[in-house]
């Protein structure tokens, strides 16, 4: 009986072996554009169960709506993506980093960011609201 249940389980183990390294390509090309090219991109690295990243998710949805068409605003879990996290030399969460259009990084701010504060960076950058 026992070689019978190895004989079942060991298949669905291999499989699931072969499939999890698919799942972390997928997350990782989620994110493979970015920053967005010709288009001025602002990244906010954080995690939805960190305080300061709960207080910035009401702002950073406004501010997707304010530059939806001007700016890339993008929210990305580093505790979800964990790979982000070092790609984008991540020490402290939340992050602000913002990209201007040809990719290249040119302000970077950790903790809580105002709405006031992300206007002024954004409206440094040439894109208005």
């Amino acid at each position: 009986m026992k070689k019978l249940r190895l004989w079942i389980c060991l298949p669905l183990l291999i499989g699931l072996f072969l499939f999890i390294p698919i799942l972390g390509v997928v997350q990782a090309d989620e994110f493979k554009d970015l920053p967005v090219k010709g288009m001025v991109t602002m990244l906010d690295l954080g995690a939805k169960k960190c305080i300061p990243c709960k207080m910035m998710a009401p702002i950073m949805e406004k501010m997707e709506r304010k530059y939806e068409g001007k700016a890339a605003v993008v929210f990305i879990d580093v505790w979800e993506h964990r790979e982000q996290a070092a790609r984008f030399r991540i020490r402290a969460i939340p992050t602000q980093i913002f990209f201007n259009a040809d990719g290249k990084e040119v302000y970077r701010h950790s903790g809580f960011m105002s709405e006031k504060a992300i206007v002024y960076v954004m409206e440094k950058l040439g894109v208005k609201p």
